[in-house]
């Protein structure tokens, strides 16, 4: 078997300022029991994807599902709602790209080694034992999640924006873009199921994004090629 390779990140350890006094033993024994998985910028670029992702889901299932378009009503403003937060879903990875630590995460999530595809093979098997994942700081499920989803995100705007802007391409255009756009709309919301799913099985994960740091030892355990 290939030897695993380490992924590092570039957050080191959970650091809160440099205190003018010596710190208490017990605050001590606390930092040291956490390493910082994200930093600031990349939880406020999670936060902001996940507003307008949920704000283009609620008002698509208001347009298609007929039982809420009458309990909301007011359609052309969730006609325009829903516009402009589509339109809108790259801006916060645009600009986190800025952040060095993002930038970092990102080139780490664009990289599947081998251990990654052991990962997979054992996710298939339904094989839970940690020995059998190996993951760095993000495993091939998260990969495959985050490319995945980046890619129906780009096809979504290419064909909302031809929904939208009538007169841009022929009608056959149009109507395949709305083909398209309705089918995999549905196929991001069941992806979404289950990544919500995955989040809420996971309490430290969700921590980490909350926070930005997470406990040592789950670290150690989930992914355990990661050297923060």
């Amino acid at each position: 078997m290939t030897r695993p390779e380490i992924e590092t990140g570039e957050p080191q350890a959970v650091r809160t300022g440099e205190p003018s006094e010596p710190r208490e033993p017990g605050e001590r024994l606390a930092s040291s029991l956490r390493v910082r998985r994200f930093s600031r910028a990349e939880r406020w670029v999670h936060r902001v994807t996940a507003l307008l992702m949920g704000l283009c889901v609620l008002t698509a299932a208001c347009l298609y599902v007929p039982q809420l378009a009458e309990l909301v009503g007011r359609r052309e403003l969730v006609v325009r709602v829903h516009e402009w937060s589509g339109l809108l879903l790259p801006v916060p990875v645009l600009i986190g790209i800025a952040s060095r630590a993002f930038r970092a995460d990102l080139r780490l999530l664009n990289r599947f080694g081998p251990h990654d595809r052991v990962w997979l093979r054992s996710a298939l098997r339904r094989d839970a034992r940690p020995e059998a994942r190996p993951a760095g700081k993000f495993n091939a499920g998260q990969k495959t999640y985050a490319a995945w989803i980046a890619g129906a995100v780009l096809v979504m705007l290419g064909t909302g924006l031809l929904m939208w802007f009538t007169h841009l391409a022929p009608l056959v255009w149009r109507t395949s873009a709305t083909f398209v756009h309705d089918w995999l709309a549905l196929a991001i919301g069941i992806v979404l199921a289950g990544h919500i799913g995955m989040a809420l099985a996971h309490p430290e994960a969700r921590r980490g994004l909350r926070t930005g740091e997470v406990d040592r030892e789950w670290a150690k355990r989930e992914h355990p090629l990661w050297r923060p």
